[in-house]
This record gives C-alpha cells, sequence and structure tokens, in this order.
C-alpha cells in the first residue's frame, strides 16, 4: 500500500485495507441515491470492506447542452447529506469551480478534481485550502508522471490529505484504454492511488452526443487493478443503469456491487 494515508471520514485510504470508493455517477433524485447508498452501505456491512460514498451534486462537463446537469446543487447536497447520516457513510463529490467549494464542503468528506480540470491550479489550490482530502482524477491527456507536480499543488498549502485516481487514458478518438504500468508509476510518489474502474469503460461521445461505454470490462478491470496494488476501487454504481441520467452505458448495476466486492477481495 502507500506511504502516505488520506482519512476520509472515518476511512483511511493508503492504509493495510482496500477500500471501496461507491455510488452514482450523478444525485438524479433522493430515491435513486437512497437506493444506491442502501446496496453500497449493505456491501460494506457483509464484507467489512472500509467504505466511502460517491456521488456527483453537478455534471458540468456535457458533451451536449440537453444532457442532464443536475437537480439543483442545495437540494443534490442536501441528499448527500441524509446518505452520510442515514447510512454512516463519508461523502465524496467533485467540485467544478472555485465558488461551488465551500458549499460542498459543508457536506463532503472529501473533495475530488474531475479529469478534464486537473491541471486547473486555483481550482486544485482552493479545494485544497479547505483543508479537507482531495483526490485528483488523472486527466484522459496526462501521463501517469504529471500526476506527482498536481498533487503537490495541493501540499503547498499545507493540506497533507491527497490522492490521485487513474481513469483511462485516450486512446484515439472515443475510447480510452489503461495503462497498468502507470498505477505503479503513480504509487511510487507516495500518494494513496485509486482506480476508477467505471470511467476507464467509457467511449466518449459515442453514444451520439453522450458518452458509450463497455461495461463487461469493469470487474476485470477492478481485479487487475487490485492486483497490481492500488490503495481503493472507484464505482459508478445505479439500481437501473439503462435508465440512469448520465454514463448509463458506464455504471454497474447495484445488484452485480456484491459480485465486484467479492471478486476483488479475492486477489490476494
Amino acid at each position: 500500500m502507500s506511504n502516505k494515508q488520506v482519512k476520509v471520514g472515518g476511512v483511511v485510504v493508503g492504509g493495510d485495507s482496500l477500500v471501496l470508493i461507491a455510488g452514482p455517477c450523478a444525485v438524479e433524485s433522493e430515491e435513486i441515491t437512497f437506493k444506491a447508498a442502501e446496496a453500497v452501505a449493505r456491501a460494506r456491512d457483509q464484507y467489512k470492506i472500509p467504505t466511502i460514498f460517491k456521488a456527483s451534486y453537478k455534471k458540468a462537463n456535457r458533451l451536449s447542452a440537453s444532457s442532464f446537469s443536475t437537480i439543483g446543487i442545495g437540494q443534490a447536497l442536501s441528499i448527500l447529506q441524509g446518505v452520510k447520516r442515514h447510512f454512516e457513510l463519508p461523502i465524496l463529490t467533485d467540485v467544478h469551480n472555485i465558488d461551488e467549494i465551500d458549499v460542498a464542503a459543508e457536506v463532503a468528506d472529501c473533495l475530488q478534481i474531475p479529469a478534464f480540470l486537473s491541471r486547473q491550479t486555483d481550482l486544485v489550490v482552493e479545494a485544497a485550502r479547505s483543508m479537507l482530502p482531495v483526490n485528483i482524477k488523472k486527466g484522459q491527456f496526462l501521463a501517469p508522471e504529471d500526476m506527482k507536480p498536481l498533487a503537490e499543488k495541493v501540499l503547498a498549502t499545507g493540506n497533507k490529505q491527497v490522492m490521485i485516481t487513474e481513469r483511462g487514458t485516450s486512446f484515439g478518438y472515443r475510447d480510452l484504454i489503461v495503462d497498468f504500468r502507470g498505477l505503479v508509476i503513480m504509487k511510487g510518489f507516495g500518494f494513496p492511488v485509486i482506480f476508477d474502474c467505471t470511467h476507464s469503460v467509457q467511449k466518449p461521445g459515442a453514444g451520439g452526443g453522450t458518452s458509450g461505454g463497455d461495461p463487461r470490462f469493469i470487474i476485470p478491470l477492478a481485479r487487475a487493478a487490485v492486483a497490481v496494488g492500488v490503495d481503493a476501487i472507484f464505482v459508478e454504481t445505479h439500481p437501473d443503469p439503462a435508465n440512469a441520467l448520465s454514463d448509463r452505458e458506464c455504471q454497474l448495476p447495484t445488484s452485480r456491487l456484491n459480485e465486484l466486492v467479492e471478486s476483488i477481495l479475492s486477489i490476494g
């Protein structure tokens, strides 16, 4: 595991235990979010795996103006607060601009920098100044080595709680590929390394104005990442992916979440 440890709520990332970060792509409604949280909490309790709940209160990176973005930031954050309280799950959510950081930090236990915004210095620095843990997702256009100076932007603020996440690398048009050498390289920096097994199967723009994906590879890629030695697996999971409002082709059904957890925990 990693040299450094990051504490998200009561969950230690980078310690002796593999961590699960799971939840829907976005907060679509209280009903759907709570259904997903119930499945996530059930997996946590059944398999005794340290778990963090993730969901976006807003999806700012949209290909089409007609794509779903948010039910309203205030309403979405209120739902996440309810998940935190009812299921005793720490919350990870992403921020998209500086103006959102303070309000998100009132609910979140970890602030995430989206992949497409990973080089935005002002956003990274202001998120770090919240003194909450910061998870920087590796841009699809970045080399693994690029993540070290990005993580050091967080350290420069005095915040030592930084993690980095692999989510696939652009492979021609409308496809991503995972180079597992990158996980080894990034682990060498001493920060906890997370693998996002759902966005890694995404096919950007392949859905005719939305992103496509191939969910067949979610569990195999997660297993491979655990074998390499990542500190956490990040998975988007939804009660009904076919009718999800975003990333419907690369979210794992909550009915298969236990299958994923069993599979990754079987890797010694």
